[in-house]
């Protein structure tokens, strides 16, 4: 585990669970709160893709845009995501890969499942965290998910992924 303890590890787990919760939910408010003023969103079009700034990506967000994205969502007049889709997420094979400029370094699997009028779609891959301690709480500096089916053709994703 890295020199990950049992409870830092849960700690970790924890934070990871409600993120996805807040997400699932659209609890926009609560899930910006988790990131920090520095933060990068990335889902890459590639799954060999290693620098967002050349590559073309599905979302390449800085903390800035997060804020313009969720507050385009909270406005209910996005039109891809009115209703809202019903989403539920399953995390797994969590764990602690290192430490990156003093952030933890977590990767997960995940599943999504979305139910919308035209259907479900099912979406799952990797994701990489990396996570910092800000006033004693974990907050998102990094967050990066590679979708397994990147390349293909992928339906319109206008949720928090």
């Amino acid at each position: 585990m890295n020199g990950t303890t049992e409870q830092e590890l849960r700690s970790i787990e924890l934070f990871l669970y409600r993120e996805a919760r807040y997400a699932d939910e659209h609890d926009y408010d609560a899930w910006e709160a988790l990131w920090t003023d520095d933060a990068l969103y990335w889902v890459p079009a590639d799954e060999d893709a290693n620098d967002p700034r050349t590559q073309v990506s599905v979302i390449y967000d800085n903390r800035n845009r997060i804020s313009t994205r969720l507050k385009q969502l909270r406005t209910g007049k996005r039109y891809s995501q009115s209703p809202p889709s019903n989403l539920r997420r399953l995390l797994t094979n969590i764990e602690v890969l290192g430490v990156d400029k003093g952030d933890t370094v977590v990767g997960a699997n995940f599943f999504v499942a979305e139910s919308r009028e035209r259907g479900t779609q099912f979406w799952a891959g990797r994701v990489t965290y990396h996570l910092r301690i800000v006033d004693g709480e974990f907050r998102m500096s990094y967050k990066k998910v590679k979708l397994v089916d990147s390349d293909r053709a992928l339906p319109t994703m206008a949720f928090l992924i």
